[in-house]
């Protein structure tokens, strides 16, 4: 139940507060008061979309904030529109949260019906929806969207599998021209880098070897160091034994002939690895090189890009090799969806011609309690909708006689805004029959659901509003007197200019305030206040 409503700088409202009863609330006042809009401020409470522009001139931001009672407890929901971005947050229980959540929540507290709610009864799509609403079992709603999704599922795998084959297949004559000219050059991950790398060790090993040869000559040339160091040493074992003093330096000759002697023998053996040959011989390694060279040219690619691209290739030609077996395998699976759905759509089809049959004779009953004649008739007719070859989806479209003699017609043919007022009204009154608390029930609005009618069945309408009033909580935008007599709370809803500035003020009538109030409705004057008198005993 919504019990508490507050609007704050939203259009020509500065500051309103609604405190409505359980029962039936009534809103009143003049054409273009803002009755409306206050049921506007609800729905954007609710999730839909509100321009900047509403925000009252000179406010910051406007907010509507709204209490409810549930079964659980209280819940607070604001929302805030910022009249610089237009953006707007929404809060549950003073925690920031989201609209789709709020909306989520929206069906759950409000029942909007408005004269837009009688248009959209004349859309068949919705005429169907709601023929699906009154489905005993609504698990087979839920069984046919599962369905179907995996068909779907199915069928777009295999249109995505059929682009890329046919994709593929124009492209196979090149495919293999390239996989051809790769694998007569078969370049290997990184060849290159270790190519150039063999490359600078031979190169490498060679100027070692020259180095070598070098090192050995001075040993060993015409005057050759270590024959050279050996006379040295001898003489200076003489010089030694003769002056002590050289003693030092002679064991220094000596350990420096001996280190050479060392060196030449291992110049002589080379490092260990230095007679090892490579298994390719640098004009083999410059060979390669350039063929490698020629190939990325050919392809206009790195060498690391072909290897990618070989192997890519390879998948792609074994991907054309493979797709008759693979689209044999998602026709086997397409095949067990579409069983599938169609044994769900079989179920659910005669699931809704017997509810349409039900639901006919509840609709005719009511319409007939709301003043219809007591020919009226209604019964659905069904289109077949194909949603897969031999899987077809009846939907229900509403089809009715208001007068005898007459052949059975779409309601947007023949149905007056009265007629669709009333039939909205017994939809909603038959919708919520099944419920049990009284407290998880919806708030209705009814947003002048008496538009277009009057005498008699305004009398009726009044009834059935009072009646489903009873059993949940009602917010009702009139223009009757009759009606707004009926209401256990009565909201006046007035323009105001004070200072050449207009306001939207809401106000709770109560005794002569309501009866005053029903007379203005009546018209005025004399004949007003009697009917209003007359009302009000």
């Amino acid at each position: 139940m919504l019990e508490l409503l507050r609007i704050r700088n939203l259009a020509l409202i500065e500051d309103a507060e609604l405190e409505f009863s359980p029962g039936l609330n009534a809103l009143t006042g003049e054409t273009g008061a803002g009755k409306s809009f206050i049921m506007r401020a609800v729905d954007f409470l609710m999730g839909e979309r509100m321009d900047k522009k509403l925000v009252r001139p000179g406010a910051e931001k406007a907010t509507v904030e709204a209490l409810f009672v549930l079964p659980e407890g209280e819940t607070v929901i604001r929302r805030e529109l910022s009249a610089d971005t237009g953006r707007s947050r929404v809060f549950v229980n003073d925690a920031l949260s989201s609209q789709p959540t709020i909306r989520d929540m929206g069906t759950r507290l409000i029942i909007h019906t408005s004269q837009h709610g009688q248009q959209k009864l004349l859309s068949p799509a919705f005429q169907s929806e709601i023929l699906d609403s009154f489905l005993p079992d609504q698990t087979l709603l839920d069984e046919r969207n599962d369905r179907l999704a995996v068909l779907h599922d199915v069928l777009e795998r295999k249109q995505r599998l059929s682009e890329k084959f046919d994709d593929l297949n124009k492209q196979r004559e090149f495919l293999e021209y390239q996989r051809k000219e790769i694998d007569s050059v078969d370049p290997q991950p990184d060849e290159e880098n270790e190519l150039e790398e063999r490359k600078k060790i031979i190169k490498d090993r060679e100027r070692a070897g020259e180095c070598l040869q070098n090192a050995l000559n001075l040993l060993h040339g015409e005057v050759g160091l270590l024959d050279a160091m050996t006379l040295l040493n001898r003489e200076m074992e003489i010089v030694a034994r003769l002056f002590p003093g050289f003693d030092e330096d002679r064991e220094a000759i000596e350990e420096l002939r001996m280190r050479l002697h060392d060196m030449d023998s291992r110049l002589r053996r080379g490092p260990g690895d230095f007679d090892d040959e490579d298994s390719m011989s640098l004009d083999d390694i410059e060979a390669r090189l350039y063929e490698l060279a020629k190939l990325k040219r050919k392809l206009r690619r790195g060498l690391d890009e072909i290897v990618d691209m070989k192997r890519e290739i390879d998948e792609s030609l074994s991907f054309l090799d493979a797709c008759a077996l693979d689209m044999k395998v998602l026709n086997r699976e397409e095949d067990a969806a579409a069983s599938a759905l169609r044994e769900t759509l079989d179920k659910l089809n005669k699931a809704r011609k017997k509810a349409a049959g039900e639901l006919a004779i509840r609709i005719v009953d009511e319409l007939t309690d709301l003043g219809f004649s007591e020919h009226v008739k209604v019964h659905f007719e069904f289109d077949a909708r194909e949603l897969h070859p031999g899987c077809e989806d009846m939907r229900g479209r509403l089809m009715w006689v208001p007068n005898p003699g007459q052949p059975a017609q779409p309601l947007d043919r023949i149905a007056s805004g009265g007629e669709l007022s009333r039939f909205l009204l017994a939809l909603v009154t038959m919708r919520g029959n099944g419920e049990v608390d009284k407290d998880a029930l919806p708030s209705l609005i009814f947003d002048e659901v008496d538009a277009g009618i009057g005498g008699l069945t305004l009398n009726s309408v009044g009834a059935k509003l009072r009646a489903l009033a009873d059993r949940q909580q009602m917010l009702l935008i009139t223009h009757w007197p009759q009606l707004a007599r009926k209401a256990d709370r009565h909201f006046l809803i007035k323009k105001e200019v004070i200072d050449n500035v207009t306001y939207t003020r809401c106000e709770r009538l109560e005794g002569d305030e309501i009866k005053c109030e029903l007379a203005r409705m009546a018209g005025g004057g004399e004949q007003g206040a009697a009917l209003a008198e007359k009302l009000c005993k």
